[in-house]
């Protein structure tokens, strides 16, 4: 059976073999982040406890470099979430527990989080200087943790089985760090396509955690300054504007 091509992003394209996923990137993507991508994923699999596809082969796909996963069947809770509109509640509940039991985990291998963040920070171009460094002495400021954070975790990165059960899928930003802090990345990254679910899934969080909303929101301008690397035009506005907010009420 020939490879079939389920999705296209600016840096790669999936493809389904059977029971095999197959990641391949464009041709100018960096051959040490293929390589780095595959290596966080095997470290995620031996912290054992987690629902991830497996990394099967590191190799090249007509002439682009490339990671095969097992391939995983079944609907993404985004999916999940635009087919019933009525279940937001019950699904919201269930990433949230799922959220939680990642961050539950130690990997000490991975990269700090407070690391690569202010690495981020320092690359931005669209912020001034005296704002890089006033962020960078912030994220200095805060706590250290030792968590797990997925560091793109959103429904489009669950994959759900017709049995129930829950897969996350694409852990090339995993760190190791302050969860509160992954928590704040997924309330933007909800902020991007709908306020009512980012406020959701904050509520439900700080709830479930008995954490103080004000707490998770101090998060809110350093990650945003750090995503605005990522360079996507649709999300340089409201990325902007949160990196702008000094004080929550």
């Amino acid at each position: 059976m020939a490879a079939e091509l389920i999705a296209t992003t600016r840096t790669k394209k999936v493809y389904r073999d059977g029971d095999k996923a197959i990641k391949v990137f464009n041709a100018d993507f960096p051959k040490a982040e293929v390589l780095n991508e595959a290596l966080i994923t095997a470290r995620i699999e031996e912290t054992g406890g987690i629902d991830v596809p497996r990394v099967l082969e590191v190799g090249v796909y007509e002439n682009q470099w490339s990671i095969t996963f097992d391939f995983i069947e079944g609907k993404t809770l985004q999916q999940l979430m635009d087919e019933n509109p009525d279940k937001l509640p019950e699904y919201m509940e269930k990433m949230v527990d799922l959220h939680l039991s990642i961050m539950a985990k130690q990997c000490p291998l991975l990269n700090k989080l407070k690391d690569k963040m202010s690495r981020q920070i320092s690359e931005i171009e669209e912020l001034d200087e005296i704002t890089r460094y006033d962020m960078r002495t912030r994220l200095d400021s805060m706590p250290k943790h030792t968590k797990l954070c997925h560091g793109d975790f959103n429904p489009s990165n669950i994959i759900v089985r017709e049995d129930g059960s829950m897969c996350v899928i694409d852990w090339v930003h995993a760190t190791q760090g302050n969860a509160s802090a992954d928590v704040a990345r997924t309330y933007l990254l909800f902020c991007l396509e709908d306020q009512k679910k980012a406020d959701m899934y904050m509520d439900l969080f700080c709830k479930k955690t008995n954490t103080a909303k004000k707490y998770v929101q101090s998060w809110l301008p350093i990650v945003a300054a750090a995503q605005l690397t990522k360079k996507r035009p649709e999300e340089t506005e409201l990325l902007q504007k949160w990196a702008n907010v000094c004080d929550y009420q």
